[in-house]
């Protein structure tokens, strides 16, 4: 039976054809933010999807509105219960990066606007397909979901991943890994917004009259922060703040916004629980707190644990130390493990730069990583 060190040797035979789709991926500009971009993206992997995979047995759209809009992809394989791969086709590179910095290849460094976050790892997961469909192996049926608005954290395309991974036996997140590191567990993000009334007043004039919005607001900033636990994971940042007319005016108003990262959900309720109690000090003022999870907690569980040793054995197979690691940011397998499935984040490109001008991949690590999703895959079609 074919090996994964032989899927590493017709992998490497194709690098040729791995580096031209992906530099024609790459020079597709689609900004998270720009629908007109992502509508003309999103059509380019359509049809590159057919090409290299054949028809789909069902293709599912769903309208992103003002923000990308959403396939999902079911391919025919064995079991019943297909496996989830998460690719999001959207970048935060704004429209005309391009122009100034183009798909590069120097020795085993590619470069390009988009290539690390995430580009690279949807043409990981296409030719793993492809190399198993060239090797005759049996893999299990594949749900592919792609989706534009990740960055942006989501909002449109949530439901349609949550629907997706139901029934599902597996999740493959094909965004990129953390040095190398596939990643297990990822922290909750929760977006808050503080916001402070008070009553404006003449600062000098007129001072034991207003109740003072900015005094609310910083009161509030010292109980938020005063939230962190970095022993637990947790952190709490009120990172922008804003309020206030003028210098000579008690302020009438003032707001924060927070970013708040949880390691369990354990945590995340410890939060809400400190943010309820926020109140304000002058009884003339009022301070509210809007919001809420923008991802759940990606916590380690058994099925995740097994997911990983599966993929470190297999790397070991190809020579190579596959590590796991724990990480600040979310991404959309945040969704699925919420709701207890097992999932394998970072399964996408070796390389660094994510959301910086220096992002680049390792060929190699291409190579290495598409391999290695086609023997998991092989695996997962086989048990």
């Amino acid at each position: 039976m074919t090996g994964i060190r032989e899927l590493h040797e017709w992998v490497r035979a194709h690098r040729d054809d791995l580096l031209a789709d992906l530099a024609e991926y790459v020079g597709i500009e689609t900004p998270s933010d720009d629908k007109e971009s992502l509508t003309r993206g999103l059509s380019w992997v359509d049809g590159w999807l057919r090409s290299r995979l054949g028809e789909p047995a069902a293709v599912r759209d769903v309208d992103g509105g003002r923000h990308g809009d959403i396939k999902v992809y079911d391919y025919p394989g064995a079991g019943e219960q297909p496996v989830l791969l998460l690719c999001h086709y959207d970048t935060v590179w704004p429209l005309g990066t391009l122009a100034e910095w183009p798909f590069t290849v120097d020795g085993d460094r590619a470069t390009g606007p988009g290539i690390f976050d995430m580009k690279s790892g949807l043409v990981h997961a296409v030719w793993a397909l492809r190399a198993l469909d060239a090797a005759g192996l049996p893999r299990p049926a594949i749900r592919l979901v792609l989706n534009g608005d990740e960055e942006l954290g989501s909002p449109a395309s949530r439901p349609t991943i949550e629907e997706a991974a139901a029934g599902t036996r597996a999740t493959l997140v094909f965004e990129a890994g953390a040095d190398g590191a596939v990643k297990t567990s990822r922290k909750g993000v929760g977006l808050f917004q503080v916001h402070a009334k008070g009553v404006e007043s003449h600062a000098g004039l007129d001072p034991t009259k207003g109740a003072s919005a900015i005094d609310e607001l910083a009161r509030a900033i010292l109980a938020l922060h005063a939230l962190t636990d970095l022993d637990a994971g947790t952190t709490v940042n009120v990172g922008v703040i804003s309020g206030g007319s003028r210098q000579n005016v008690i302020a009438g108003s003032a707001r924060g916004e927070i970013d708040v990262r949880v390691s369990s959900a354990a945590e995340a309720a410890r939060i809400d629980a400190g943010v309820a109690a926020i109140t304000a000090h002058d009884p003339r003022a009022t301070v509210t707190v809007e919001g809420g999870w923008n991802r759940p907690v990606m916590e380690r569980s058994e099925g995740i644990a097994r997911l990983y040793e599966l993929a470190r054995d297999l790397a070991a197979e190809l020579g190579v130390t596959l590590r796991e690691c724990s990480v600040g940011g979310a991404s959309d397998g945040n969704f699925v493990a919420a709701l207890g499935h097992p999932v394998l984040d970072g399964f996408g490109a070796v390389g660094d730069g994510a959301h910086a001008r220096h992002e680049h991949i390792s060929v190699e690590g291409m190579l290495e990583r598409t391999a290695l999703a086609a023997a998991v895959l092989h695996r997962l079609g086989t048990e």
